[in-house]
């Protein structure tokens, strides 16, 4: 295996560059590809099967990139197609759901965490299983929020219209007190400064992406896979399969990198 191989990421459309970001941090020798499936985004309301089929269509393009890693960067795969996956290929594949329940259950003080994610994410039950195998005693109080994905992956999570359903959508969590919450859809930490706002300081919020890449981390490390060698700038390649326009004005904001051009692709297309 060549170290320089790049990690691939993939996810239901923008949200993952929250993973990215942090992999930017913390792996500054790591060559990057990502593939963000904005054409069908979001992903939260659609069948278990058809998500299933999706993340499949995503990763069998990376492959063919010669990616050395896998990280589903999207809580709805991760919790629907991660273990099939996981199960089929030969390359480390890691998904978000197990690292952000961690990180919680170190977080928590009271044992209340919330869980706030897309339809199919909290209908999966996914961080209500692994939270209460880690820690019996916690209490999950889970949210599906929406409305807050196509917020961000139409670039207005700046605006009074966000801020007003962000509040809208976290009322539930007055009559329902957490110390902890976790963002369980990597397009939430975009809007983390709302969110926060609107549960105030003394909450804790996981940024379940950015956790996940601390596992990546490690992993590289006990396959010895780590890119020790970079001799040149690393390389970051960008997909979508929606507007290249609209991803790479959220991309180079949100990574702070102006140089950010993606390319389109339509999967199940051989060229890139």
């Amino acid at each position: 295996m060549d170290k320089n191989q790049p990690i691939g990421f993939i996810d239901s459309g923008v949200g993952g560059l929250t993973v990215v970001k942090e992999a930017l941090k913390q792996l500054p020798n790591e060559n990057i590809i990502y593939l963000g499936d904005t054409a069908r985004c979001p992903y939260g309301p659609r069948p278990a099967e058809q998500v299933i089929a999706f993340t499949w269509e995503m990763t069998r393009f990376l492959l063919n990139k010669n990616i050395k890693m896998l990280v589903i960067a999207c809580n709805t795969a991760t919790a629907v197609a991660l273990e099939e996956i996981k199960k089929t290929l030969s390359i480390p594949v890691i998904g978000v759901i197990l690292p952000g329940s961690r990180a919680a259950i170190k977080a928590t003080h009271t044992n209340q965490i919330g869980v706030i994610g897309t339809e199919g994410t909290i209908k999966s039950a996914s961080y209500e299983r692994v939270l209460q195998e880690k820690s019996p005693k916690a209490k999950i109080l889970s949210l599906a929020c929406p409305k807050f994905v196509p917020i961000v992956e139409s670039n207005q999570f700046q605006t009074s219209v966000a801020k007003k359903i962000v509040a809208e959508s976290l009322r539930y969590f007055e009559k329902q007190p957490v110390d902890t919450l976790i963002l369980g859809c990597t397009h939430y930490p975009i809007l983390r400064p709302l969110i926060q706002n609107v549960m105030g300081s003394k909450v804790k919020l996981i940024d379940s992406g950015a956790e996940t890449v601390g596992e990546v981390s490690t992993l590289l490390d006990y396959f010895q896979m780590a890119n020790t060698t970079l001799t040149t700038e690393r390389s970051m390649t960008f997909y979508t399969t929606g507007s290249t326009k609209m991803f790479d004005q959220i991309a180079k904001e949100w990574l702070k990198e102006n140089t950010i051009s993606s390319k389109h692709i339509a999967l199940g297309e051989e060229k890139s």
